[in-house]
């Protein structure tokens, strides 16, 4: 019996695919990072009204105690605080986005992810921009609920607002850049929290957030200028209250530059080390 015709092999005339696009790849897992916020609507809503709580609590003490004498001239505290609780309210989701990244190490979503064709640095950078843009809803409904309800009333008026809520979230998706580093170095969440708080504080309450820098003691003076986020308030401040600019904007800018910079690149490389 003879032998029929061999068919060609379906695999040589198939091309060989590498996965999609990085800028498809990008987009769909960001996607997943924001779904995932999405499915827990109770966090979500407590989280975004969490900012709120603070605005009211912290103008209400410290409004009560700090002489205005020493603040700007016309400038409510208010006013005052507005613009940093803009930058130091992007410190809380930063810390969360890694330790969500902990998590999706510790329940094996990263170690399927990198089954795929994909490229492992665009899971970092998905969570960065999901993250980034629920921070944004924050510090909008935040601005929103100090204008409406609250009376604020910079001189920058809405112009200002934006411009500073613009450079907060540039300075915010730095930082996420910070404990992202932290989270894959550290692959703990109970270590993540501990150096988070590390972090947190000298960055929050050693800078010129909630008081001018020229009323603090001589050494908190000095940690508060050599406090990237001052950089980052006072240019804040300076377009809500309408203040000569200087070179605040581009100082606040380079310096998240810097960060991001070197905050994404140590997040890759402990990114890249095997799951164990």
């Amino acid at each position: 019996m003879t032998p029929g015709p061999s068919l060609p092999d379906a695999g040589a005339f198939a091309p060989a695919w590498y996965g999609s696009s990085p800028w498809a790849q990008l987009l769909i897992l960001t996607q997943r990072s924001l779904k995932a916020h999405l499915r827990h609507r109770r966090t979500l809503v407590l989280a975004m009204l969490q900012p709120v709580f603070m605005l009211l609590l912290l103008s209400e003490v410290f409004g009560s105690i700090v002489d205005l004498d020493h603040l700007p001239d016309g400038v409510s505290y208010l006013d005052y605080l507005l613009p940093a609780l803009l930058v130091t309210t992007g410190i809380g989701p930063a810390i969360a986005s890694g330790i969500g990244l902990v998590r999706d190490m510790d329940n094996g979503a990263v170690a399927r992810l990198r089954t795929l064709p994909i490229h492992a640095p665009l899971l970092l950078f998905a969570r960065s921009f999901a993250d980034l843009l629920r921070t944004t809803a924050q510090l909008a409904i935040l601005l929103v609920v100090a204008v409406v309800f609250m009376g604020a009333d910079p001189a920058g008026g809405g112009v200002g607002l934006v411009a500073a809520l613009l450079l907060t979230c540039v300075v915010v998706w730095a930082m996420t850049w910070i404990f992202l580093a932290l989270a894959a170095w550290l692959r703990s969440a109970e270590a993540m929290q501990s150096a988070a708080y590390l972090v947190t504080f000298p960055l929050m309450f050693a800078s010129s957030a909630f008081v001018p820098v020229d009323r603090m003691p001589g050494w908190l003076e000095v940690l508060a200028i050599l406090n990237p986020l001052s950089y980052a308030m006072d240019a804040s401040r300076a377009l809500c209250l309408d203040q000569p600019l200087g070179a605040q904007v581009w100082s606040a800018l380079g310096a998240s530059a810097l960060v991001a910079l070197l905050g994404s690149s140590a997040a890759v490389w402990a990114f890249r080390r095997p799951l164990v």
